[in-house]
């Protein structure tokens, strides 16, 4: 009985399959019509049937509005008749899928023979008789006549036909249309791109760049599907048309899993995670192996294998570091599943499960630009989580720096008491007992405030300073930013494109953004110096010297001075100009920490100079660097009220300094001297009362190589 309904059914499918399509009639005022129902199609297997042959092939009837023939190495033919009832005299014919490889017209006579039309990838773009990424071809068709068409069709790749007849202006209105929406969906990804560039330039997070990499490649995808690349990147490339539809694809799957890897961190916090993810990444290069051999039809396969597998395992990836807390995952397991639903309905069109409309035809865009706006989002939230764990950090910072002045205060406060009662209990005695009690004293609190005051106190200032004298600058910097974004950001909605491009350029040329981003650059090096020494200190609470506190390293002097001029930027008065006059100097090895410290302190010094001068005057500091001898030579010179012989003597003394009680160690110069000690360097003083003060210092180009 069973085989009997299954002979039955078969035999009905097959007599509904043998009945001949209709012709398509074409009427005045008749809308742009898809004539998916008016077609007939055989298969050719040999791939050798020419149009002759072919006329009296067995045609049947999809049934379909949109014939879906799968991937097949095989040749399809098309037959179709449109009797045109209209006044018009030419019509067009368009086929809505521009990957196809080869798309060829027959067009019957009424002598018997063919006219032949030949298109596709194989063939030059500029052999296209409408300039469009879509087939569309010309139909000279008189009134109230019929006539008979063919289409030869061979396609590598996923294959439907979804076929319109109309007139020109009904082809080209919904063409400009399909236009204008995939121009805001490429807008989308170069304005996401733009910011998440603009993000790595300030954070220096490679994840951003590999971002931007995916999201430009996403959009390359979407414009190849859609026949873009080829008439406007390619025209004269059948070969990269025809492979682009699987190399551009692998390309876009290896980015995507480079960025999943950076963005969740699978490395550090799923590793079986990561290692999928690697797995993944070999399969997608193995991609390249059939598509480079012209395995077309085994690439298209291979990689639609490899997409379904990346999808589902990335899915699972997200899912499970979700799962375990990771916010970070939450949100892309989010942009994720859009896209993975997006392209769900990409493939149920496909396979004839969904309709083919607006929506179904423009789902990948849809979900492509809704993962590309979520991941933005994400990896801004990235850094709001990067500002977080800095603020936690300068808090315990300063907490640590309280408990310790709390420490401090109490040791000093009975070593003075102890003081004073030995003061009292010696006031009788003579003066050289006196002498030799201050002399002790001296020791005392070089063993107590040089190990504490100057090891914490002090170097814990410095660096908080190179933290908190950023911030202000670095807000300036971005509100700048984000004004520029939110102009880019209207532009879509301006009326007036080009004026609005050219208030955008003035703005820019107005903040110079040039400026902004190398301040930018200087000011997160800053921070991210400040926070590193702080670590240190935290860490070991070292002594003065602090001989083993950093790592030497290969570095560009003059950035650390440029960065030192932005930490002072606020401490720099305003009839104060700051010549730089650097000289050829090759990097050098140093401690690169320290050595910033060095010109922290004696610029800070130069500045609190000048300001005592009380003088409206134009006043300057200059920097100089130059090679001398086979060493590196550092000037700064001041134009302040310079110093006495006597004072010059004792400005690397600890604790000496020509402020008031309480404004000022006078352990800045003290450790400017230890550090480029430890450098096998020297430092000279150049200086006169009211002629300024001149700092040189001397380094060698390698401490190592100088110390052996």
């Amino acid at each position: 009985m069973f085989r009997f309904i299954v002979l039955l059914l078969l035999t009905i499918f097959g007599f509904q399959q043998l009945e001949a399509a209709p012709p398509f009639v074409f009427r005045n005022n008749m809308p742009l019509t898809r004539i998916g129902k008016n077609l007939e199609i055989y298969t050719d297997k040999t791939n050798k049937l020419d149009i002759n042959a072919v006329t009296k092939a067995p045609f049947t009837s999809p049934d379909e509005n949109v014939p879906n023939l799968q991937i097949t190495p095989y040749t399809h033919w098309v037959r179709f008749t449109i009797t045109n009832e209209s006044d018009l005299k030419e019509l067009l014919l368009e086929v809505e899928y521009p990957t196809i490889d080869d798309i060829t017209l027959f067009e019957l006579q009424p002598d018997g023979s063919y006219k032949t039309t030949h298109l596709g990838e194989f063939t030059s773009y500029s052999n296209r008789p409408v300039d469009h990424q879509n087939y569309i071809f010309p139909l000279t068709l008189q009134p109230h006549t019929t006539r008979q068409y063919y289409l030869r069709v061979v396609a590598g790749e996923q294959l439907q036909l979804p076929i319109f007849v109309g007139t020109r202006d009904q082809v080209m209105e919904k063409n400009d249309y399909r236009e204008l929406i995939f121009g805001l969906y490429i807008g989308v990804i170069l304005a996401m791109s733009c910011y998440n560039l603009f993000l790595y330039i300030s954070t220096r997070d490679t994840s951003y760049l590999t971002y931007v990499s995916y999201n430009v490649f996403v959009g390359l995808t979407q414009a190849t599907l859609q026949g873009y690349t080829f008439r406007f990147l390619y025209p004269g490339s059948p070969w990269m048309a025809q492979h682009a539809t699987v190399l551009v694809p692998i390309v876009n799957g290896l980015t995507a899993l480079w960025f999943i890897q950076q963005f969740l961190l699978t490395k550090q916090y799923y590793k079986s995670g990561h290692k999928l993810i690697n797995i993944l990444i070999a399969l997608y290069v193995g991609c390249f192996i059939p598509s480079l051999l012209d395995m077309y039809i085994v690439a298209q396969i291979w990689v639609q294998a490899v997409v379904g597998i990346a999808a589902l395992s990335v899915l699972y990836i997200s899912a499970r570091m979700s799962l375990m807390g990771y916010s970070s995952a939450r949100f892309f397991l989010i942009a994720w599943s859009i896209f993975l639903l997006s392209v769900l309905v990409f493939v149920l069109r496909n396979a004839n499960v969904l309709p083919y409309n607006e929506f179904t035809y423009y789902a990948l865009q849809i979900g492509s630009a809704m993962e590309a706006l979520l991941l933005s989002f994400a990896l801004a939230y990235k850094i709001n989580l990067f500002k977080a764990e800095a603020l936690r950090a300068s808090q315990e910072n300063e907490r640590l720096v309280k408990e310790q002045n709390i420490i401090l205060e109490d040791k000093v406060h009975k070593r003075t008491e102890e003081l004073q009662t030995s003061n009292e209990e010696l006031n009788v005695a003579l003066k050289n007992l006196k002498d030799a009690q201050t002399q002790l004293v001296e020791r005392e609190k070089m063993a107590s405030l040089g190990q504490l005051t100057a090891g914490i106190a002090h170097e814990i200032n410095n660096p908080i300073n190179f933290v908190t004298s950023n911030i202000k600058p670095l807000k300036l910097d971005i509100q700048d930013i984000k004004t520029l974004l939110e102009k880019y950001d209207a532009l879509p909605q301006s009326q007036d494109i080009h004026g609005a491009l050219q208030d955008i350029a003035a703005f820019k040329e107005e903040i110079d953004i040039d400026y902004i981003h190398d301040e930018i650059s200087s000011l997160i090096k800053g921070i991210e110096d400040g926070a590193t020494r702080t670590s240190e200190i935290v860490k070991g609470l070292r002594t003065f010297s602090r001989l083993d506190e950093s790592e030497l390293k290969s570095v560009d002097l003059h950035e650390g001075l440029d960065s030192t001029l932005v930490l002072l930027k606020n401490n720099i008065p305003p009839n104060v100009k700051v010549v730089r006059e650097y000289g050829s100097l090759p990097k050098i090895e140093c401690y690169a920490g320290k050595m910033n410290q060095v010109f922290m302190n004696i610029l800070t010094n130069a500045f609190n100079a000048i300001k005592t001068n009380n003088k409206d005057r134009e006043e300057m500091v200059t920097i100089t660097t130059r090679e001398e001898n086979g060493l590196a030579l550092i000037s700064i010179k001041d134009t302040g009220p310079g110093m006495t012989e006597k004072v010059k003597e004792k400005i690397f003394d600890p604790f000496f300094t020509t402020k008031d009680v309480g404004e000022g160690t006078g352990l800045g110069l003290s450790i400017v001297f230890s550090i480029i000690e430890k450098h096998s360097g020297r430092i000279e003083v150049i200086t006169a009362p009211e002629k300024g003060a001149e700092f040189i210092i001397y380094l060698p180009m390698s401490v190592t190589a100088h110390a052996s």
